[in-house]
């Protein structure tokens, strides 16, 4: 049994939400419509991953049946008004990481749920405390990890989340693109 009736239609590549429903006992199913992730050069952080959420959600309408909930997410790091989305290169992914290290940073992901019927978009925030980090450990994550699909160049749950995060604010699947506790609270009162 799943935990939800109500199917959702994930439009993500990501193994990271791909996961995070699946631990949570959602029923879902995945099919994605590319869409070009661009958002006004004059937007404030924090809204640009409720509008890429629901830019992707645009894009993907199409694929939705009757029945089901389509969920698009965005998840982008910020520091300082600086946002640090996906690293184009081996170079970028070292340049972020070091902008980041010995700092805390926000992690921004948006949420775009929506049916035939409805639609919620929302965004939840976690603050990351990181320790340093050494330009050879840097050089270790990127060449092991290979961290390009990633935002802020790292997955909280790789080597840098494991020994290189000191404290979280807020919850971490919202740092792994995913705040399910409010997908699910919202899913749950859906048709109400």
């Amino acid at each position: 049994m799943k935990v939800l009736d109500r199917p959702i239609l994930l439009a993500s590549k990501s193994p990271r939400r791909e996961q995070l429903l699946r631990e949570a006992g959602f029923n879902f199913r995945i099919e994605v419509n590319e869409v070009a992730e661009i958002y006004p050069s004059d937007m404030d952080p924090s809204d640009i991953p409720t509008y890429l959420a629901e830019l992707k959600a645009a894009g993907n309408m199409v694929n939705l049946r009757p029945d089901e909930v389509l969920l698009c997410s965005d998840t982008i790091v910020v520091q300082e008004d600086i946002v640090y989305e996906k690293p184009k290169d081996k170079a970028h992914a070292i340049q972020m990481i070091g902008a980041l290290a010995g700092r805390h940073h926000t992690v921004i992901t948006g949420v775009c749920l929506q049916s035939t019927e409805k639609k919620v978009v929302f965004a939840e925030q976690s603050i990351v405390h990181m320790y340093p980090i050494s330009s050879a450990e840097i050089e270790y994550y990127v060449d092991t990890y290979q961290p390009y699909d990633k935002a802020g160049a790292y997955a909280i749950q790789e080597w840098i989340g494991h020994c290189k995060i000191s404290k979280i604010e807020g919850t971490y699947n919202t740092i792994m693109g995913l705040p399910v506790h409010q997908i699910y609270q919202q899913l749950k009162n859906w048709d109400a």
